[in-house]
């Protein structure tokens, strides 16, 4: 078993034909759990819990191998703000986890996968409030890479990053709020999924900012995307859109990325052009006020959720509630102009060129222990124009980082069946890697 591929690919199968039972995955599962520096990949875990979940759907109808039963038996992970029955929601600080005890009630997207078949094997770190993107958290220690000792996760879904690449779940639910999936993703060198705005019910899940939070997945081999998103969807999904081109930003827009980002990009653009797409290049200059909408309106939406709390919390993440508060409701409103404007011209581009593509994140590392108040802002611009866009964005894996590639709103199931197809052609002609 110790030999089999750590995915929804390499599994499904053997699940299916009884050669694996889930509770030997779910056992694999724990015992990997929290293998980097920290020992802090999950904020909760009970271990007999997981034991008779994965009991539980041994005991269910065996699935076929294939469709909707994808993740029957598959070790899970889940943020810890999507609530989880007989578990406390921290949000990544003690003060929520007190204040609001033991939930009694699954989130919808909890629901769905038990319903599914797929085990939790537990509730994942995040930086606090999911308002950061490094993964530091100073109440339950910054989350660290099990492969990479020296290196931050990336946030705010650190602990479903962590738990993907140690081997703890095949895949990990997150929430992408500014690049809360997609930096993660990059960083730790996996795939990402972050759903279209609005995508999927929020019943159960602590927001951050309601304008921008969407719902996704960390997981290993692209070719899995597919079956990953019909998680998200409330309907029946079907692929109906065709992508013939892409479009990649401008050299001007790239000036800050380390030369092996560059590299990785270059490579993707050849990847996707042997799909058969057409590429072109595309100045996205009008860009730069991306994070200037974006920043005070995110800031306003989560001093409102937060209202009465701003102490409880570290003061970087204080300081950042206190200013939303300060944000007059006439200068809200400006803003949610300039947003709809900014929304608009991109629904323009995707109309144009079907499909966007640029790095997840412009470094391929964040040194644990460095000084990061600058780095929010700088991986933001990458993210944020998508982020305002409302957008669906898968993250592809590269040698070095990872590529955002987007689609317009509402074409989650197209994308992943590129995705899925990316990752089809990668697995012809290399193995994947075990975790």
């Amino acid at each position: 078993m110790k030999d089999l591929p750590w995915t929804i690919r390499g599994l499904r199968a053997t699940l299916a034909s009884g050669a694996v039972r889930p509770t030997a995955l779910a056992e694999q599962a724990l015992e990997r759990a929290n293998s980097n520096p920290g020992h802090n990949v999950y904020l909760w875990q009970d271990r007999e819990w997981t034991l008779e979940e994965a009991k539980r759907a041994e005991e269910s109808s065996q699935p076929s191998g294939e469709g909707s039963d994808a993740i029957w038996g598959l070790p899970a992970s889940v943020k810890d703000c999507f609530d989880l029955a007989g578990a406390p929601t921290t949000c990544g600080v003690r003060f929520y986890r007190d204040l609001n005890g033991i939930v009694e009630k699954d989130s919808w997207v909890v629901k769905r996968l038990r319903t599914a078949g797929a085990v939790i094997v537990g509730k994942t770190h995040l930086h606090p409030l999911a308002y950061g993107i490094t993964g530091e958290n100073p109440e339950f220690r910054d989350c660290l890479q099990p492969r990479n000792p020296s290196a931050l996760t990336g946030g705010s879904s650190s602990g479903a990053a962590a738990s993907v690449q140690e081997g703890s779940a095949v895949f990990a639910i997150g929430t992408d709020t500014g690049g809360s999936i997609r930096v993660p993703a990059a960083l730790c060198g996996l795939a990402g999924y972050r759903a279209s705005h609005g995508r999927g019910t929020w019943t159960g899940v602590a927001h951050l900012a309601e304008s921008f939070d969407t719902m996704g997945c960390l997981f290993r081999d692209l070719e899995d995307t597919t079956a990953l998103t019909m998680l998200f969807s409330t309907n029946d999904p079907h692929a109906t859109a065709s992508f013939k081109r892409f479009a990649v930003v401008g050299d001007s827009f790239l000036h800050d990325c380390e030369p092996e980002i560059r590299t990785s990009l270059h490579s993707t653009i050849r990847e996707l052009e042997s799909l058969g797409l057409s590429f072109s290049t595309v100045n996205v200059d009008w860009w730069t006020g991306a994070f200037e909408i974006f920043a005070p309106i995110q800031a306003s939406e989560a001093a409102r959720i937060h209202a009465g709390y701003f102490d409880h919390f570290e003061p970087s993440i204080r300081d950042r509630l206190e200013w939303g508060a300060r944000i007059a409701p006439e200068e809200i409103a400006v803003l949610r102009q300039r947003h709809a404007a900014f929304r608009q011209r991109m629904d323009e581009l995707f109309a144009k060129y079907d499909l966007l593509l640029l790095p997840a994140a412009p470094v391929t590392t964040l040194i644990a222990g460095a000084d990061h108040s600058q780095t929010r802002a700088r991986l933001l611009r990458y993210t944020t124009p998508f982020s305002l866009a409302g957008v669906p964005v898968i993250t592809i894996p590269c040698g070095s980082g990872g590529m955002q590639l987007a689609a317009a709103r509402g074409k989650d199931e197209a994308l992943a069946q590129l995705a899925s197809t990316l990752g089809a052609q990668r697995n012809a002609s290399t193995s994947v890697p075990h975790p």
